[in-house]
C-alpha cells in the first residue's frame, strides 16, 4: 500500500492501555517518518502522549459519556458529537488506525461511526467478527491469547509498521524533574489502587502494609506510597508501623514517572501506576486477581505465568493465586466478571509471605530466583493419568471441553487422583451448562480447567457424533456417584457429601453405606454455596480428611464454589453432582430405564417437575449452536 500521510491512532483508554500502545506508536513513527501521527485518547490519558516524540499531536475526546447508549442519545451529546466528527473529517485522514477489541456490539457500533465519519480510506484494527467497517483486519484471538502491546504491534505491522523495540515509553517534560534525594537504600514505591475501573483489582491495605514494614525492617527500605486520594495512599501510611513517604495527590503522572525511575522496586496491583513503573524500568511486583496477567502483565513478559520471576530482564514478578476461576474478567471475547465475585478468593489466597518474597528476589537481583507462590496451585488440566497409561482424547464443542471417556476409564483417572493426593476436580458436562457458558465466561474457564470432564446427556453425543468427533458413551453424574461409592468401598477411600436440601445428604448416605457395605463416609452436610457460610464449610471438611467429595449445589453454583476452594480444601477429588443426591436418596424417581436409552430422560424430569421448563429451552438453542459451528467449519 501507498505509505499514509496522516494517520489517526485510536486508543480511548485508561494509562496503563495507552502505554501499552507506545510500541506500535513508535512501529508507525520508524516506518513512516514522513507521516504525521495523531492520537485520539481520553482526557486522562493525555498526559501519557503529551511530552511523546512519537506523535505530533493529542486530540482529547471525553469518551466516557457515550459509554451507554442512554447517555449518547442525549440531545447535548449528540450535538457535541457532531461537532467532533466534523472536526475530524476536516484533518484528513488518509489511515485510521483502531487500538481496541470489538467487545460489545455497542463499543463496535461507537468505532464503526468513529472509522466511517473520520474519511480515511484505510482503516485497521482488530476483527473478532465484528470488524466490518474495516479494510485492513487482524484476527483477535480474544484477551489473553495475545498480551496487548503484541496486538496492537500486529495491528500496525498489517500495514507495514515494524520496530526492533517493543518497549514502553513515557516521555517526561522538563517540568516534570523534580528533585529527590535518596540516601536510604533501597528506595520502594508501593501503589495501594488499582484505577478508578475496578476496585476487584486492588489487594489489601494490610497486606501492602505488612510487606512495607517487613522490607523497613530487614532490608531497611525507604517507602514511598504514591497514587491519589481515591487509591487509599493515606489508609496505607496509616496502617504501617514504620515511617512512609507519602506522596498522596501531590505529582501529575510525569512526576510520578520520574519517582518510580528514581525506585529500585515497585510494588502494586494491576493498574496504569503498574504499566507506569514497567515504562520507565523499575523493576516491579505485580499483584493480579481477577484481571487478565496474559493481556495487561507487565511488559516485556518472560519467565512463569504463576508468580515466577521475568527470566528476560529480571524485572518483573506476577502474584498470583493459580485457581481454575482465575482471571475471570476480560477472558477471551468476554468482558467477564468485572468487579470479580463476592468471594475473591483469587485476591484472597495471596499471602504478605508470596509477595514479600517475590520483592526480596527483585531487590536481591538473582534473575534464577523464583520467588514462592501461594499455597493455591492450578489443577493440572492436560489430562495425563500418573499410573496408567490411559490417555483419553477430548473433544471441544462450542468451546468447551468434554474427555471421552467411559465409566471405567473414568473411575480409573479418579482412582488416580486419589491416589496421586493432589487436588483435582470433576465437571460434568452436558448440553445445559455448555449453553450457560457461552453467556458465562467463569464457568466456562472452569469446565475447561478441570481434571476431567464427563460427558453427560444424549444431546452431547449426538452432538459430538454430528461435529465428526464422536464420544464412547453418556457418562453420567448420577451413575458416577454410585460406581465412585462402590470403588470407595472396596479401596477404602472416604467420602464427603456436601449440599441438597436439609436431611437429603444424610438419607445419600445411609443408601450408599447400604448399599456399599464398608464404605466410609466421614461427614455430610446440607449448607449452601454463599459466602457467609464458606469457611465454616471448609474447615468441617478438612477436619473430616476425606478422599473423594461430592458437591451438590446445582451447575454452575458447584462448580465455581469447588474452583474457588479447591486447594484449601485438601480433598483429592471433588465433583460437583448436581441433582444425584435426590435421585440416589429416593427423593426423586430417575425415569425408566428405556427411557434413560433413547435420551429422554429429560422429558420425565420436565413431567414431574414442571417448574424445570426454563432450563429445557436450553436444549433447542444447544441444537442451533450446534448445527451454525457446523455449517461455519465448511
Amino acid at each position: 500500500m501507498v505509505a499514509p500521510k496522516r494517520i489517526l491512532i485510536v486508543k480511548l483508554s485508561d494509562i496503563g492501555d495507552v502505554l501499552t500502545a507506545t510500541p506500535a506508536l513508535r512501529a508507525l513513527r520508524q516506518s513512516f517518518p514522513a507521516a504525521r501521527l495523531e492520537a485520539l485518547v481520553p482526557p486522562n490519558s493525555a498526559p501519557v502522549l503529551a511530552e511523546s516524540p512519537l506523535v505530533d499531536d493529542v486530540i482529547v475526546f471525553d469518551k466516557f459519556q457515550y459509554d451507554r447508549p442512554i447517555d449518547a442519545l442525549k440531545p447535548s451529546s449528540l450535538a457535541d458529537l457532531f461537532r467532533f466528527a466534523r472536526g475530524l473529517r476536516r484533518r484528513r485522514y488518509d489511515c485510521l488506525v483502531i487500538l481496541h477489541h470489538l467487545t460489545t456490539r455497542w463499543g463496535m457500533l461507537k468505532y464503526a461511526a468513529l472509522a466511517l465519519t473520520s474519511g480515511a480510506k484505510v482503516r485497521v484494527g482488530l476483527d473478532n467478527g465484528r470488524g466490518w467497517f474495516l479494510t485492513h483486519r487482524v484476527r483477535d484471538g480474544g484477551f489473553g491469547a495475545r498480551h496487548e502491546v503484541e496486538y496492537w504491534l500486529d495491528v500496525v505491522g498489517i500495514i507495514g509498521a515494524v520496530t526492533e523495540d517493543t518497549s514502553l515509553e513515557m516521555a517526561v517534560g522538563e517540568n516534570d524533574q523534580i528533585p529527590m534525594t535518596n540516601d536510604q537504600y533501597p528506595l520502594v514505591a508501593i501503589h495501594p489502587g488499582s484505577g478508578g475501573y475496578s476496585l476487584a483489582r486492588r489487594w489489601s491495605a494490610e497486606g501492602l502494609a505488612q510487606v512495607a514494614d517487613a522490607l523497613v525492617e530487614r532490608h531497611g527500605a525507604s517507602i514511598v506510597v504514591v497514587g491519589t486520594p481515591a487509591d487509599g495512599v493515606s489508609q496505607l501510611a496509616s496502617l504501617m508501623r514504620s515511617e512512609a513517604v507519602n506522596l498522596e495527590g501531590k505529582t501529575n503522572l510525569g512526576q510520578l514517572a520520574t519517582i518510580l525511575k528514581r525506585c529500585d522496586l515497585f510494588i502494586g496491583a494491576d493498574s496504569g501506576v503498574m504499566h507506569l513503573a514497567a515504562a520507565v524500568g523499575t523493576p516491579l511486583v505485580a499483584i493480579f486477581g481477577p484481571s487478565n496477567h496474559r493481556a495487561w502483565g507487565p511488559w516485556p513478559p518472560g519467565g512463569e505465568e504463576r508468580g515466577t520471576r521475568n527470566e528476560e530482564r529480571g524485572r518483573a514478578v506476577i502474584v498470583r493465586a493459580d485457581l481454575p476461576c482465575s482471571p475471570c474478567s476480560y477472558v477471551g471475547f468476554s468482558v467477564g466478571r468485572r468487579e470479580g465475585c463476592e468471594a475473591m478468593t483469587c485476591m484472597k489466597a495471596i499471602t504478605p509471605e508470596t509477595v514479600l518474597a517475590a520483592a526480596e528476589s527483585l531487590l536481591q537481583g538473582k534473575t534464577n530466583l523464583q520467588p514462592p507462590t501461594s499455597n493455591f496451585q492450578l489443577p493440572t488440566s492436560n489430562f495425563q493419568l500418573p499410573t496408567s497409561n490411559l490417555q483419553p482424547p477430548t473433544s471441544t464443542i462450542l468451546g468447551v471441553r468434554t474427555d471421552n471417556v467411559n465409566y471405567d476409564q473414568a473411575l480409573s483417572l479418579i482412582e488416580s487422583f486419589v491416589v496421586s493426593g493432589e487436588s483435582h476436580q470433576v465437571v460434568t458436562v452436558n448440553p445445559e451448562f455448555i449453553v450457560a457458558a457461552q453467556s458465562d465466561g467463569d464457568f466456562r474457564n472452569i469446565l475447561n480447567a478441570s481434571s476431567l470432564a464427563l460427558p453427560d446427556g444424549v444431546g452431547l453425543l449426538w452432538a459430538a457424533r454430528f461435529l465428526s468427533h464422536p464420544l464412547q458413551e453418556r457418562v453420567t453424574g448420577t451413575d458416577t456417584v454410585q460406581r465412585v461409592a462402590a470403588l470407595a468401598a472396596q479401596k477404602g477411600y472416604s467420602l464427603f457429601l456436601l449440599g441438597a436440601a436439609p436431611g437429603v445428604a444424610v438419607a445419600t448416605a445411609a443408601r450408599l453405606c447400604q448399599i456399599y457395605p464398608g464404605l466410609r463416609i466421614t461427614g455430610t452436610h446440607a449448607g449452601s454455596p454463599v459466602l457467609e457460610e464458606e469457611d465454616e464449610i471448609i474447615r468441617l471438611i478438612q477436619r473430616a480428611k476425606p478422599d473423594i467429595l461430592f458437591v451438590a449445589y446445582g451447575a454452575p453454583q458447584q462448580d465455581k464454589w469447588i474452583a474457588r476452594n479447591l486447594e484449601r480444601l485438601g480433598v483429592p477429588v471433588t465433583m460437583g453432582v448436581g441433582g444425584a443426591f435426590d435421585f440416589i436418596s429416593g427423593r426423586a424417581k430417575r425415569a425408566p430405564r428405556w427411557l434413560q436409552r433413547v435420551g429422554l430422560e429429560w422429558l420425565h424430569r420436565l413431567y414431574r417437575e414442571p417448574w424445570r421448563w426454563r432450563r429445557m429451552l436450553a436444549l433447542p438453542k444447544f441444537v442451533w449452536l450446534v448445527v451454525r459451528e457446523r455449517l461455519a467449519k465448511r
